[in-house]
């Protein structure tokens, strides 16, 4: 008696997954909630949700759950990735006017060391 009452069941599961009768999994999470927590409006709250979430949306609670959240994944990637471009940008930049600058300083510098060499030389009454 078990063994066939086994074969029957497995018969019963094997046409709902295999096939493809997918909303058969709609009805597992109200049972579920049902079953733990022993009532019935919060079950049949949760099914009444999912069912207006799917009409609304055409998707599952699950499924809109996920896409929301690969959703916020990509802008925080997309924006990160603005971020590091900015930064990269902005040192570029930086390195640039340094370079600028310590240039601008060594001409200062050598300008200062020509004078005091014509200075010590007596060469500023010269020209070249």
């Amino acid at each position: 008696m078990n063994f066939r009452l086994f074969k029957i069941l497995t018969i019963i599961l094997s046409f709902f997954f295999l096939t493809g009768f997918v909303p058969i999994l709609s009805f597992v999470g109200p049972s579920i909630t049902a079953l733990t927590s022993g009532s019935i409006y919060k079950a049949s709250a949760q099914f009444i949700i999912n069912q207006h979430i799917e009409k609304e949306t055409g998707k599952n609670s699950l499924t809109l759950i996920k896409e929301s959240l690969v959703e916020e994944t990509n802008k925080k990637v997309q924006k990160n990735s603005f971020d590091e471009d900015f930064r990269k940008l902005v040192e570029a930049r930086i390195k640039m006017t340094r370079q600028k600058l310590d240039n601008q300083n060594l001409q200062k510098l050598l300008k200062k060391r020509i004078e005091i060499t014509r200075l010590k030389l007596n060469l500023n009454n010269t020209t070249q």
